[in-house]
């Protein structure tokens, strides 16, 4: 899993897993989806990310089961 996060266009990618991109699809006008041929999301963009998310602090937890 990779999280980027471009400046320059203030877009935040979240990409879940490798895989060949099949379809995309909008949620909505800042929101896009990157589906496999399966259905499952490889990657999710969102546009106009500083309004949309807290980017100034970033965590990770894995919580055991």
């Amino acid at each position: 899993m990779k999280i980027r996060y471009f400046e320059d266009t203030d877009t935040l990618l979240i990409e879940l897993k490798d895989g060949t991109v099949d379809e995309t699809r909008d949620l909505d006008e800042d929101t896009v989806l990157e589906l496999d041929a399966k259905g499952q999301v490889l990657a999710i963009t969102l546009e106009h990310a500083t309004a949309r998310a807290e980017l100034s602090s970033f965590s990770f937890d894995r919580v055991a089961a």
